[in-house]
């Protein structure tokens, strides 16, 4: 499982560095997609494949479908570490996730995202004062946290 928030910069050539923690997770190599809330999803081969597993199962008869599996799976590019625990992100998913200096790169279960800072304090910070409603919403009774 992917846990925790650390805060890297990207360089002028698009490398931004993946926490050693991560790194051992996600494999020599591994998939960057569109996310949603313009941040990026990382995924191990492994998880990679059941994502896709799961959109072949979508009815392509339904429009909604086809624009997700669209936008999740025409960004999908395949990264792996150089010598410096660094990924090279391409320009398009660069500016799908307005990523220019600083950023957040949080661990999310079974991804990896990756935020602008600008985006991750955003969307925190709207989150924050919601997050005991959210809570409620999405569990029950016999889920104590």
């Amino acid at each position: 499982m992917f846990m925790g928030e650390y805060h890297h910069n990207i360089d002028d050539k698009g490398r931004l560095i993946i926490p050693s923690k991560f790194r051992d997770k996600l494999g020599n190599e591994f998939i960057v997609t569109r996310g949603i809330e313009n941040c990026l999803f990382a995924y191990s081969k492994e998880d990679w494949e059941k994502i896709v597993t799961k959109l072949e199962s979508l009815p392509f008869t339904k429009k909604d479908a086809r624009s997700f599996v669209r936008f999740f799976l025409s960004g999908a590019t395949c990264a792996e570490f150089d010598k410096q625990g660094r990924i090279n992100i391409t320009s398009p998913l660069i500016s799908y996730a307005d990523l220019t200096k600083e950023c957040v790169v949080i661990g999310a279960g079974n991804r990896i995202e990756i935020w602008s800072s600008e985006n991750w304090d955003n969307f925190f910070n709207s989150a924050k004062d919601n997050m005991s409603d959210i809570a409620e919403n999405l569990f029950d009774e016999s889920v104590s946290l």
